[in-house]
Protein backbone atom coordinates (compact mmCIF):
# COMPACT_ATOMS: atom_id res chain seq x y z
CA UNK A 1 0.00 0.00 0.00
CA UNK A 2 3.12 2.30 0.52
CA UNK A 3 4.55 1.62 -2.77
CA UNK A 4 1.06 2.37 -4.15
CA UNK A 5 1.12 5.94 -2.46
CA UNK A 6 4.58 6.90 -3.20
CA UNK A 7 3.92 6.36 -6.55
CA UNK A 8 0.98 8.04 -7.13
CA UNK A 9 3.06 11.35 -5.18
CA UNK A 10 6.09 10.58 -7.46
CA UNK A 11 3.65 10.83 -10.16
CA UNK A 12 1.55 14.06 -8.84
CA UNK A 13 4.75 15.67 -8.17
CA UNK A 14 6.09 15.40 -11.41
CA UNK A 15 3.12 16.12 -13.64
CA UNK A 16 2.89 19.15 -11.19
CA UNK A 17 6.23 20.45 -12.36
CA UNK A 18 5.80 19.90 -15.88
CA UNK A 19 2.72 21.91 -15.87
CA UNK A 20 4.12 24.82 -13.64
CA UNK A 21 7.15 25.24 -16.44
CA UNK A 22 4.88 26.00 -18.99
CA UNK A 23 4.02 29.67 -20.45
CA UNK A 24 0.30 29.69 -20.04
CA UNK A 25 -1.29 30.67 -16.67
CA UNK A 26 -3.76 28.72 -16.81
CA UNK A 27 -1.45 25.14 -16.94
CA UNK A 28 0.37 26.86 -13.80
CA UNK A 29 -2.80 27.25 -11.98
CA UNK A 30 -3.55 22.96 -12.36
CA UNK A 31 0.48 22.53 -11.68
CA UNK A 32 0.37 23.85 -8.12
CA UNK A 33 -3.35 22.33 -7.74
CA UNK A 34 -1.19 18.78 -8.38
CA UNK A 35 1.68 19.85 -6.00
CA UNK A 36 -1.07 20.66 -3.08
CA UNK A 37 -2.85 17.19 -3.91
CA UNK A 38 0.88 15.70 -3.26
CA UNK A 39 1.44 16.99 -0.31
CA UNK A 40 -1.91 16.36 0.81
CA UNK A 41 -1.40 12.52 -0.03
CA UNK A 42 2.22 12.79 1.85
CA UNK A 43 0.55 14.35 5.01
CA UNK A 44 -2.49 11.48 4.56
CA UNK A 45 0.54 8.91 4.54
CA UNK A 46 1.98 9.54 7.50
CA UNK A 47 -1.02 8.89 10.18
CA UNK A 48 -0.88 5.27 9.78
CA UNK A 49 -2.46 3.80 6.54
CA UNK A 50 -5.00 1.48 7.70
CA UNK A 51 -8.27 -0.32 6.31
CA UNK A 52 -11.29 0.35 8.56
CA UNK A 53 -9.74 1.87 11.95
CA UNK A 54 -11.35 4.38 13.77
CA UNK A 55 -9.83 7.72 15.08
CA UNK A 56 -11.47 7.30 18.11
CA UNK A 57 -9.80 5.73 21.60
CA UNK A 58 -11.88 3.28 23.02
CA UNK A 59 -11.21 1.83 26.73
CA UNK A 60 -9.33 -1.71 26.51
CA UNK A 61 -8.18 -1.78 22.71
CA UNK A 62 -4.68 -1.18 21.74
CA UNK A 63 -3.23 2.16 20.39
CA UNK A 64 -2.09 0.08 16.83
CA UNK A 65 -5.95 -0.42 16.46
CA UNK A 66 -6.22 3.26 15.65
CA UNK A 67 -5.42 5.36 12.84
CA UNK A 68 -4.07 8.79 13.51
CA UNK A 69 -7.12 11.31 13.20
CA UNK A 70 -4.16 14.74 13.08
CA UNK A 71 -3.66 14.21 9.15
CA UNK A 72 -6.87 13.51 8.65
CA UNK A 73 -8.18 17.36 10.50
CA UNK A 74 -5.06 18.64 8.79
CA UNK A 75 -5.91 17.29 5.23
CA UNK A 76 -9.48 18.48 5.34
CA UNK A 77 -8.60 22.05 6.48
CA UNK A 78 -5.87 22.08 3.75
CA UNK A 79 -8.34 20.53 0.98
CA UNK A 80 -10.69 23.34 1.50
CA UNK A 81 -7.98 26.12 1.52
CA UNK A 82 -6.51 24.63 -1.53
CA UNK A 83 -9.62 24.80 -3.31
CA UNK A 84 -10.82 28.68 -2.04
CA UNK A 85 -6.90 29.33 -3.04
CA UNK A 86 -7.40 27.88 -6.59
CA UNK A 87 -10.89 29.18 -6.99
CA UNK A 88 -9.23 32.58 -6.06
CA UNK A 89 -6.06 32.30 -8.54
CA UNK A 90 -8.44 31.28 -11.16
CA UNK A 91 -10.74 34.57 -11.23
CA UNK A 92 -6.84 36.35 -11.21
CA UNK A 93 -6.34 34.54 -14.21
CA UNK A 94 -9.32 35.46 -15.74
CA UNK A 95 -9.51 39.06 -14.59
CA UNK A 96 -5.48 38.96 -16.30
CA UNK A 97 -6.69 37.45 -19.28
CA UNK A 98 -9.29 39.95 -20.13
CA UNK A 99 -7.03 42.61 -19.38
CA UNK A 100 -4.49 42.00 -21.18
CA UNK A 101 -5.86 40.16 -23.76
CA UNK A 102 -3.58 36.98 -23.53
CA UNK A 103 -2.57 33.74 -20.82
CA UNK A 104 0.76 33.95 -21.19
CA UNK A 105 2.74 34.45 -17.76
CA UNK A 106 5.17 37.58 -18.95
CA UNK A 107 1.89 39.15 -20.73
CA UNK A 108 3.54 38.90 -24.29
CA UNK A 109 2.48 36.19 -27.40
CA UNK A 110 5.40 34.32 -28.45
CA UNK A 111 6.45 34.74 -31.55
CA UNK A 112 7.43 31.18 -33.74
Amino acid sequence: MEALIASAIAVLVACGFYLVLRARTFPVIVGLALFSYAANLYIFSTGRLTSGMPPVLQKGVPLEAYADPLPQALILTAIVIGFAMTAFILVLAISGYVELGTDHLDGKEQTR
